[in-house]
C-alpha cells in the first residue's frame, strides 16, 4: 500500500541535492540536508527545510559514513532517504541499512545492486539474461591477460571490476604493452575502489557510448525512457550528453530498450537505472554496465519525455505503481546537456577550485540550468568540481545546437577557470555539429577544442585580459562622450568584457 512521505533526507550535496530538494518541495515534502565542514554555506543547505552537520570535509569522514547519515535521518524524523548520485547511491550495504533502520531508500533494492555492482558479475548476469556483452575474460596475471587478449584479438581494454568513471582503465594495443598496463590498472583500481581486480574486454574502436534509461516499480512493471548519447568524453568521463542519438534509428533504440528492460527484470530491479552500451560502427551494441541510480544526465530525458524522474523515484518508493506503460511514453524534440565544470581544459581538464566571484546563468526559451553554486560560494577541492548542468531543448537537433551556442554565450563565471570556452568551441566544431562523433572525438581534435589558437599559455591569458580591458575602456569612453552630447550612449558592461576575455582565453 502506498504511503506518503512527510520528510526526506538527501544524502548528498551540491547540484544534485538542490535538484532533489526542488522536486520534494513541489510535492509538499520537507527536505533535510546534510553538510560537511566544507559545505556549511552551500546552496543545498540554504534551500533545505532543515540541515545537519555530518563531519569533516573528506567524503570518507562525512558523506560516505552510513552511520552518520542514518543518525541524522533518525534525529530529523525522516521517512526516506534519496541518495542522489555518487557517494552512497550505489552502495547495497547502505540501501539495506536504510531498510533495517525503518527508513525507505529511494532507489533500487540492495539485492539488485549486489548483482550489478561488480562489472564482471554484471557481465555474467546479463549474458544469462540474453543481453549482448563485449567479448572478454577474467585473468589473474598479466601473462594470462596476454593469452586471453591474443585469443580475443588486440586491441583490448583493461577495466577495474569494482569501478567506473574512467579509473582503472587502460587500452592495450599489443602484447608488449600488457605488463605495464596491467600493473597500472590494478594499482589505480586498488587506490580508488579498494579492489585491484581487473578484467579485459575486446576494444571496440570508434564506438558511440549510448545508454538506455529504465524505470520500474515494486510490482515488476518496467519501461525504458529512450536513449542518451554520451560519447563526448574526456578521460573516459562524460562532458556532453544528448537525446536522441544522432547515430541511432528509432528501431535500434527500441531494440536496445527492450533488451535493457529484459536485463533489469532479470535482477528484480525497480526505481531509476541506466544500461550503458557501446554502439559499434556496424550497428551492433554491447552491454558495458548498469548504473543503479539516477544519472547525472537525467535532465535530457526529462526534457524530451516531460517526466520528472526524481518525482517518479519518490512515488515508486512510496509504493505506488508506474502511472504509465511503454506505449504511453514518447520522445519529443532534441535535448542536449553540457556539464559546466570548474576545471582547466588546457591542463588536461584538471580541477580549478576556488571562490566564484560572479555568476550569471543563461535563460530564455528552452533553457534549463541545474546548478548548485552562487556568487561568493567556494568550489571545494574535496569534491567533484561540477558547477551546473546546462541543458537545452528544441524541436530539432539543429535548433538545439544553436540554442546551446546562445546559452553558452550568456553563461558568465569569474574567479575560477571553467570549461565554458571549450564547450563553445565544441558547439562550433563541424564534426560535432553534424553529429559525426564517437568516444575518441575529443582526443583526436584536442588542439582545435582545447589548445590556444595563437598565443600559448599565460601569454594568451594576459593578452585576452588586456584586450578586454582596453575594449571596455574604449567603449565606456565613447559612451560617456555620447552622453555629453545628449545622445543615447552605452558603456560596455563589465560582464561583457569578462566574457570576451574568457572567449579569447580559450
Amino acid at each position: 500500500m502506498a504511503r506518503a512521505f512527510r520528510k526526506v533526507l538527501i544524502a548528498n550535496r551540491g547540484e544534485i541535492a538542490v535538484r532533489v530538494i526542488r522536486t520534494l518541495h513541489e510535492m509538499g515534502i520537507a527536505a533535510v540536508a546534510l553538510y560537511s565542514d566544507a559545505d556549511r554555506s552551500a546552496l543545498h543547505v540554504r534551500m533545505a527545510d532543515e540541515a545537519y552537520p555530518i563531519g569533516p570535509a573528506p567524503a570518507n569522514e562525512s558523506y560516505l559514513r552510513i552511520d552518520k547519515v542514518l543518525d541524522v535521518a533518525k534525529k530529523a524524523g525522516c521517512d526516506a532517504i534519496h541518495p542522489g548520485y555518487g557517494f552512497l547511491s550505489e552502495n547495497a550495504e547502505f540501501a539495506d541499512a536504510c531498510e533495517r533502520a525503518g527508513v525507505t531508500f529511494i532507489g533500487p533494492p540492495g539485492s539488485a545492486m549486489r548483482q550489478l555492482g561488480s562489472k564482471t558479475a554484471a557481465r555474467l548476469k546479463m549474458q544469462e539474461a540474453g543481453v549482448p556483452v563485449v567479448p572478454g575474460a577474467m585473468c589473474d596475471t598479466a601473462e594470462e591477460a596476454v593469452a586471453a587478449a591474443t585469443k580475443i584479438g588486440f586491441p583490448v581494454m583493461l577495466k577495474a571490476s569494482a569501478g567506473g568513471g574512467g579509473k582503472g582503465m587502460r587500452l592495450v594495443h599489443e602484447a608488449s604493452e600488457m605488463a605495464n598496463a596491467w600493473e597500472r590498472a590494478r594499482s589505480e583500481a586498488k587506490k580508488f575502489f579498494g579492489d585491484d581486480t581487473v578484467y579485459i574486454e575486446k576494444a571496440i574502436l570508434t564506438p558511440r557510448h549510448v545508454e538506455i534509461q529504465v524505470f520500474g516499480d515494486r510490482d515488476g512493471n518496467m519501461v525504458h525512457m529512450f536513449e542518451r548519447d554520451c560519447s563526448i568524453q574526456r578521460r573516459n568521463q562524460k562532458v556532453v550528453e544528448e537525446t536522441p542519438s544522432p547515430a541511432a534509428s528509432k528501431e535500434l533504440i527500441a531494440k536496445m530498450g527492450a533488451i535493457a528492460v529484459q536485463g533489469a527484470k532479470a535482477v528484480g530491479y525497480f526505481s531509476a537505472g541506466t544500461f550503458e552500451f557501446l554502439l559499434a560502427p556496424d550497428g551492433n551494441f554491447y552491454f558495458l554496465e548498469m548504473n543503479t541510480r539516477l544519472q547525472v544526465e537525467h535532465p535530457v530525458t526529462e526534457l524530451v519525455t516531460g517526466l520528472d524522474l526524481v518525482r517518479e523515484m519518490v512515488t515508486v518508493a512510496q509504493g505506488s505503481p508506474l502511472p504509465f506503460l511503454q506505449q504511453d511514453l514518447q520522445s519529443r524534440g532534441a535535448a542536449i546537456q553540457c556539464r559546466i565544470y570548474a576545471e582547466d581544459p588546457s591542463t588536461g581538464f584538471l580541477p580549478s577550485p576556488g571562490v566564484i566571484k560572479e555568476l550569471s546563468v543563461p535563460a530564455g526559451p528552452g533553457i534549463r540550468d541545474d546548478g548548485g553554486a552562487y556568487p561568493g560560494c567556494t568550489i571545494s577541492s574535496y569534491y567533484d568540481p561540477l558547477i551546473s548542468k546546462l541543458c537545452v531543448w528544441a524541436p530539432t537537433r539543429e535548433r538545439a545546437v544553436a540554442r546551446m551556442r546562445r546559452a553558452l554565450s550568456e553563461y558568465i563565471v569569474t574567479g575560477i577557470r571553467t570549461n565554458l570556452a571549450f564547450h563553445e568551441r565544441l558547439f562550433q566544431h563541424a564534426g560535432f555539429v553534424a553529429g559525426n562523433y564517437d568516444t575518441g572525438y575529443l582526443e583526436r581534435h584536442h588542439d582545435e577544442l582545447v589548445g590556444y589558437p595563437d598565443v600559448p599559455g599565460a601569454k594568451a591569458d594576459a593578452l585576452a585580459v588586456a584586450l578586454a580591458i582596453a575594449a571596455a575602456r574604449t567603449e565606456r569612453a565613447a559612451g560617456n562622450a555620447s552622453k555629453a552630447e545628449g545622445e543615447a550612449g552605452s558603456a560596455l558592461a563589465p560582464w561583457v568584457a569578462q566574457h570576451r576575455a574568457r572567449t579569447l582565453r580559450g
